[in-house]
């Protein structure tokens, strides 16, 4: 089912502001970036929900880590992956 933007950060707004406190914004902000670069490259309005776990682990709360894990999910979604599930193991 495909939802508005607005929607989707609405959505993701709780986890942001507990993450993220007073930077929330820009980092739904950079979710939203994500969302435009996915759909410009593959098509979808937004990445698969697993993509964007994955972004939340590889960013260990730091926006820029954040930021930057957001740009590797359009980049090269599957090093994203292994990155996140080599946190997720503890390695």
């Amino acid at each position: 089912m495909v939802s508005s933007a607005a929607s989707r950060r609405n959505e993701r707004a709780e986890q942001a502001a507990q993450v993220f406190g007073e930077e929330a914004d820009a980092a739904l902000d950079a979710l939203e970036l994500l969302d435009l670069a996915w759909h410009d490259c593959y098509g979808e309005s937004t990445p698969p929900q697993q993509v964007v776990e994955d972004v939340w682990v590889v960013a260990d709360a730091n926006l820029a880590r954040f930021v930057s894990a957001a740009r590797l999910a359009v980049t090269d979604f599957r090093d994203l992956r292994l990155s996140a599930d080599a946190l997720r193991q503890g390695s």
